[in-house]
C-alpha cells in the first residue's frame, strides 16, 4: 500500500520536535495513529468535522503534551494576564480517558461540567478543569473551519478568542519560560489574598448564621495552609482541599437541607468558587473533585441521608469540628 500524500498543513514546521515525551503522556494521552475509520467515527460522535490541521498534528503523534505550552492573549484570563496555558492535546479516539471521545473527553466537559456546547474541547489546561481550549464552530458550522478559543469556567464560562484556526494556534505556542513568574511572588500574592480578601455576601451570611464565630478564621487558616503547601489557592483531591469541602457542606447544610448530591453541586459555586477576583475565593472549580468528595464521604459512612436530607454522621461531625478548631 502506498503512503498517503503529505499534508499541506504545517509546511516548514517541525512536528517532530513538537511533542514532549514522558511516561505520563504515553499512558494518559497518546493513542495509536488515527485511521480514516477512527477519524470518521470520532467526527460522527462529536458532530463536527475536525480541521485538516488537527488530523495532521495527530498523525505526527495522536495526543500528548507539547513542548511549548503557552499562547499569548491580548486580554487577561484566569490563568494569567497575558497568556493561556495548555497542558495536553486530546488524541483522536476513545481508548484513553482524556482522548476526544474518552471518558473525560470533549462531550464529558459539556454534559457533566456545563461547558458551553460550541464545538470540540481539545486542550486540557493546568487548572484541572477550571478552563479549557476549544475548537469553536459557532461561526462556521459543524463542517467548517473553526476558530480556537479559551473557555473560562471560573468566570462564568467566559469565551476568549485565541486564533483564527487550529494551525495558527499551534504555530503560535511559545515556551512557558517566556512567562515564568517568581514562584515566591505568586505564593506571596496568594497568601495576601486568602488572609485579607473580603468574603462575598453569601459566605458572610453563611458564617454569620453558623453558631461558632470563629468560622471565618478557620476558613482563612485552612486556605493559608493550602497556599503554603501548593504555592497557590486551588481545591483538588488533597486532604486540605477536602477539609474545605467539609466546611462548605457544614455551612450550606446548616443554612438549608441538602436533599441530594446534585443539589449540593448546584449550591457549591458562589461560596468560595466563582465569586469574583476581588473576593476571597479560588476563582474556578472542578465539579468532578467535589462530586468525588461527596461520594467518598457517603461511601465511608461519613455522610448519611435521613428524611431531612444529607448530613454528617454524628461521630464524624464531632471529630471534624474538633479538627477544624485545632487548625494551626
Amino acid at each position: 500500500m502506498s503512503a498517503p500524500p503529505p499534508s499541506p498543513c504545517f509546511a516548514d514546521f517541525d512536528l517532530g520536535c513538537f511533542w514532549k515525551d514522558s511516561d505520563y503522556a504515553r499512558k494518559e494521552y497518546v493513542e495509536p495513529p488515527p485511521t480514516p475509520a477512527t477519524i470518521a467515527a470520532v467526527e460522527a460522535e462529536l458532530g463536527y468535522r475536525l480541521p485538516a490541521s488537527y488530523v495532521a498534528l495527530m498523525q505526527s503523534q495522536n495526543g500528548g503534551i507539547p513542548r511549548n505550552r503557552c499562547f499569548p492573549t491580548d486580554e487577561p484570563v484566569s490563568w494569567a494576564p497575558d497568556h493561556v496555558a495548555i497542558s495536553a492535546f486530546k488524541g483522536i479516539g476513545g481508548e484513553k480517558t482524556w482522548s476526544l471521545c474518552g471518558g473525560l473527553g470533549s462531550r464529558f466537559k459539556i454534559e457533566h461540567w456545563d461547558y458551553p456546547d460550541i464545538g470540540v474541547y481539545f486542550g486540557d489546561c493546568p487548572s484541572a478543569g477550571h478552563d479549557m481550549i476549544a475548537l469553536d464552530y459557532r461561526a462556521c458550522g459543524p463542517r467548517g473551519e473553526p476558530q480556537v478559543v479559551h473557555v473560562d469556567q471560573g468566570h462564568d464560562y467566559r469565551i476568549t478568542w485565541l486564533a483564527a484556526d487550529f494551525e495558527t494556534f499551534v504555530r503560535g505556542l511559545v515556551h512557558e519560560s517566556v512567562y515564568e513568574d517568581d514562584p515566591e511572588e505568586v505564593k506571596r500574592d496568594a497568601l495576601e489574598h486568602v488572609r485579607n480578601a473580603p468574603f462575598n455576601k453569601r459566605l458572610q451570611t453563611l458564617c454569620a448564621t453558623w453558631p461558632d464565630p470563629r468560622m471565618p478564621a478557620i476558613i482563612r487558616r485552612l486556605a493559608e495552609t493550602i497556599v503554603e503547601e501548593k504555592g497557590h489557592f486551588a481545591l483538588h483531591a488533597d486532604e486540605r482541599s477536602q477539609s474545605l469541602y467539609d466546611v462548605q457542606f457544614l455551612l450550606l447544610s446548616h443554612n438549608r437541607p441538602v436533599k441530594s448530591m446534585e443539589g449540593f453541586l448546584q449550591s457549591y459555586p458562589g461560596v468560595i468558587a466563582m465569586v469574583g477576583s476581588a473576593n476571597f475565593g479560588t476563582g474556578g472549580w472542578a465539579a468532578g473533585f467535589v462530586e468525588d468528595w461527596f461520594k467518598a464521604r457517603a461511601g465511608n459512612g461519613q455522610l448519611v441521608r435521613s428524611d431531612d436530607g444529607w448530613h454528617f454522621e454524628s461521630t464524624y461531625r464531632a471529630a471534624l469540628l474538633q479538627r477544624l478548631e485545632a487548625e494551626p
